[in-house]
């Protein structure tokens, strides 16, 4: 009996060092945005060449209500941070802001500033929650949550309102925000529900340039002359 029970004992030892048991796949630390929602399921922005998403588009914001929560999708191609300001107008200053900042620890920090004129102030209470953010590819993604109705306060606003969105990203110094990439960052054309999913698609400036009537009407313009000719 003993010897059988070594027997026993040795065949599942071999058994077990030879077969190791199966390990759990890795978990995707950040799970990637999905665009083929947008205008569905939540609403979004996207700002560059036409036809990008959320990893080749210059901006990307997404929206969509969960509950008594917005969750807040952001992206963009920079190395620093990303932001969406809530505006009454469409000027900086005044301005609820969520930014996803690059820290020099290689983290994705989501922090709460308020534009006093040009300059943006960390505020710290901050309503994000459920906070996410990877830095790959040198951009800046994030996903977060914050509530849909606060208490009345001057630097957080009631996201059941509607508000013009502000939309910037630029570098970052030692996890600080620094002045944004371009001069005059995109802003909706008009205010935002969160009521309402819309897929909106804004050319940045390098395609602007032939979109515009005037230049359409130029290129006619220069088309019909060379093809009648000059006298």
């Amino acid at each position: 009996c003993f010897l059988f029970l070594v027997f026993y004992l040795a065949m599942i030892y071999s058994h077990y060092t030879g077969y190791p048991f199966p390990t759990a796949p890795p978990v995707d630390p950040f799970a990637k945005i999905r665009v083929d929602d947008c205008g569905k399921t939540k609403g979004c922005f996207r700002y560059g060449k036409p036809g990008c998403n959320a990893e080749t588009c210059d901006y990307f914001l997404s929206y969509r209500r969960i509950g008594a929560d917005v969750e807040f999708e952001l992206s963009a191609d920079t190395d620093g941070w990303v932001a969406v300001g809530f505006s009454s107008d469409k000027k900086m200053g005044g301005d609820d802001v969520m930014a996803c900042v690059h820290d020099d620890n290689g983290r994705v920090r989501i922090q709460h500033f308020y534009n006093v004129g040009q300059w943006a102030k960390e505020i710290q209470r901050n309503p994000a929650r459920d906070e996410e953010g990877v830095f790959e590819n040198n951009r800046v993604t994030c996903r977060f949550k914050r509530p849909v109705y606060v208490p009345r306060e001057e630097t957080i606003v009631d996201l059941h309102l509607s508000w013009y969105y502000l939309f910037a990203w630029g570098p970052a110094i030692q996890g600080s925000i620094t002045r944004h990439d371009i001069d005059s960052p995109p802003v909706s054309e008009r205010v935002v529900s969160i009521y309402k999913y819309e897929d909106i698609f804004m050319p940045s400036a390098a395609y602007q340039t032939f979109s515009s009537p005037f230049c359409l009407l130029l290129i006619v313009a220069l088309t019909f002359y060379l093809l009648m000719g000059t006298p």
